[in-house]
């Protein structure tokens, strides 16, 4: 995570323990399990929920799970996967807490067709700035104000999330290997029908090439094996050098990950882990970056601008020579209600960069683009965006905050994030 900085850690090992440390005379935020890279869920005082984190029941019949918050979505895939259940949104990333999930409200490969984490979700307990619990549902301005909003409404506790089912734990998968951008939006829209879809973009493309890129797309199969067990993983065990991550090792990468696809459209067969997780396969990745780590940049344009405005920042990014083999564009469907939810009918981009010279002065570069097309920055992986630059993206804004101030969540719950924005 950027930045750095001390802070006194508070275990949530009973709700008793909570009350007590919640009446403290201080300002606190919950903190999962540390995924979120940016300053969401960084502050002086930190409430660490993970280790609240037993399944509390299951309903077989409508497949709905009682889970508390710090349990991780790897725990629910070890669990039920065998049994025939898989989670019906879930991010690039399955080592996040079931409640980091609802405050960040997360999406998935699958926005187009299934929406947000909150979709799933039919009640939580959280735990308010005065130690009260209450309980929320869809529909109630809790509920819409807690769902994306970053743990600035109180603690949650525990969650009741609708499975889905499946038979196999393998994905039938597609793969369409594009020439420019103009072939990338015509193969999202060709296979939208399919739940899943996500393309490996090369962002240091440049002309005619821009926004070539790998779509792939599937379903999962349908052959009963279920025999899931996670894999080991490997290991990045020092950090590499500053130098190695470069404009030319990043083409050589792009270069290499883009040609190892045939032309046109293949057929695979890939376990669920590599399709939807492929990081989690590696401990330590971020050490790729260096000492001074690395910073994601994700933000969602609206469909009728989503050509146009991409083109636009990919050029600029490959003109700047910093790029990210690391770039994920994504398909989303309509926009919820939910306060500060971040997904709005359109596509998103996602790029990690290594932090160093000029990137800040390159991203505020960006945000200005972003703003111009009418789109907005993904809270959970932003560390840098300006109040301003959120703020055009997010109208309801002034709802949170006036339901914050109401209920006097602005003097107990605050990040990093929450001053540098003011939430």
């Amino acid at each position: 995570m950027y930045p750095k900085i001390d802070n006194e850690v508070h275990k949530l090992t009973t709700t008793a323990v909570l009350k007590e440390t919640l009446n403290a005379d201080n300002e606190f935020i919950a903190f999962g399990n540390g995924r979120s890279y940016g300053d969401s869920a960084i502050n002086e005082n930190i409430i660490h929920v993970k280790p609240y984190e037993y399944f509390l029941a299951f309903d077989e019949n409508q497949g709905i799970l009682h889970v508390q918050a710090g349990a991780l979505l790897s725990d629910i895939l070890d669990a039920y996967v065998s049994r025939g259940w898989f989670l019906k949104v879930t991010p690039g990333t399955k080592l996040i807490t079931v409640g980091g999930a609802i405050a960040s409200d997360i999406h998935g490969k699958n926005h187009h067709i299934e929406g947000c984490f909150s979709e799933c979700v039919v009640e939580f307990r959280i735990m308010l700035a005065n130690g009260e619990i209450q309980t929320a549902k869809k529909g109630d301005e809790l509920f819409l104000a807690t769902c994306g909003g970053m743990g600035l409404t109180g603690v949650i506790l525990d969650a009741k999330i609708s499975l889905k089912r499946i038979n196999s734990q393998f994905i039938r998968q597609t793969t369409i290997k594009t020439k420019n951008l103009k072939e990338t939006f015509d193969a999202f829209e060709e296979y939208k029908h399919l739940p899943y879809s996500v393309a490996w973009i090369d962002c240091l493309a440049t002309n005619e090439e821009i926004g070539k890129c790998l779509l792939m797309v599937g379903d999962f199969a349908d052959d009963g094996d279920l025999r899931y067990k996670a894999k080991s993983k490997l290991n990045i065990p020092f950090n590499f050098p500053s130098f190695a991550l470069n404009n030319w090792s990043v083409k050589a990468f792009n270069w290499l990950y883009y040609n190892k696809a045939p032309n046109g459209v293949s057929k695979q067969r890939v376990h669920f882990d590599s399709f939807f997780y492929p990081l989690d396969s590696i401990r330590n990745w971020n050490r790729i970056y260096g000492k001074n780590g690395f910073t994601q940049y994700q933000f969602i344009l609206p469909k009728e601008s989503s050509f146009e405005g991409l083109e636009k920042i990919l050029t600029k990014i490959s003109k700047s020579g910093k790029g990210s083999f690391l770039a994920v564009l994504k398909l989303y469907g309509k926009e919820n209600e939910n306060y500060l939810s971040f997904p709005i009918e359109g596509y998103s981009l996602a790029l990690d960069f290594k932090i160093e010279k000029g990137l800040f002065e390159l991203l505020d570069e960006l945000d200005e683009i972003v703003v111009e097309y009418g789109g907005r920055i993904y809270l959970t992986k932003d560390v840098r965006v300006s109040q301003e630059t959120f703020e055009k993206g997010y109208p309801k804004i002034e709802k949170f905050r006036e339901f914050r101030e109401k209920n006097q969540m602005s003097k107990k719950f605050h990040s990093l994030q929450s001053k540098r924005l003011n939430l």
